[in-house]
């Protein structure tokens, strides 16, 4: 089903980690995609629908330069196909010994709309794509071409990205501890439960930088926190 704006503002508004313990309370434990890092932490958090592209180990003899002629070759074919306002999330195999993509095809993602890239692999290139206004997430960086080692091989089919399950559609998001994979069939509520969560967090978190103790606070055992909270929503208008 399709992202929903009102989702995607919510979720622009919460945390991974938030996400994460809402996932975890559905019996969804494996949705962080690991040992992927944003290239630029001071960008907004990323949101959008997964788009996805699936590497292969390269077979020499199919993998010379000349296959980037081919406008069907599917790395570049996913570049110009992604839909505007999605992820592209690539699947590397978690090996960034040569790159997954380079700073030309995210800038042109970036022109294009979409909302952020993520790999498992390595970006060539990663200091300019660090420039970019586009959010972009990899493991390290990796100047070695992708043909190298990598062959790109299916375009929008279920994946596996840093040890996550990734279905098209899904909802990505994306900041500066890493990236989460949300269900597309629960990214209302999940969104949702995730904006009261983070309400109650930063309740917690004002409460604790001022001397509090987290004994009856969080969690809420203490039936006071729970007054104490809904009188700074009310003052918050939150």
């Amino acid at each position: 089903m399709p992202l929903k704006p009102e989702t995607r503002d919510k979720l622009k508004t919460v945390s991974t980690a938030t996400l994460a313990t809402a996932l975890y309370k559905r019996g969804l434990r494996n949705q962080f995609i690991q040992d992927v890092h944003p290239l630029n932490p001071s960008l907004p958090t990323m949101v959008g629908e997964a788009f996805t592209l699936r590497y292969m180990p390269a077979r020499e003899d199919l993998n010379p330069i000349t296959v980037f002629q081919n406008p069907e070759h599917p790395q570049r074919k996913a570049v110009e196909i992604c839909p505007p306002g999605a992820v592209l999330v690539m699947d590397s195999r978690k090996d960034a010994r040569a790159a997954s993509a380079g700073s030309i095809l995210i800038s042109r993602l970036m022109m294009r709309g979409v909302a952020g890239v993520v790999t498992d692999g390595g970006f060539r290139d990663a200091g300019e794509i660090a420039q970019l206004k586009i959010p972009a997430f990899h493991s390290r960086p990796s100047a070695p071409t992708n043909l190298t080692l990598h062959q790109a091989i299916d375009i929008n089919v279920p994946i596996g990205c840093g040890d996550a399950p990734v279905f098209p559609g899904d909802v990505i998001v994306g900041d500066a501890d890493g990236v989460m994979v949300i269900p597309a069939e629960i990214a209302d509520e999940i969104a949702a439960e995730a904006v009261e969560m983070t309400a109650f967090e930063d309740f917690v978190t004002e409460q604790v930088l001022a001397g509090r103790s987290i004994r009856g606070l969080y969690p809420a055992t203490d039936p006071q926190t729970k007054v104490d909270f809904e009188a700074w929503r009310k003052r918050k208008g939150r």
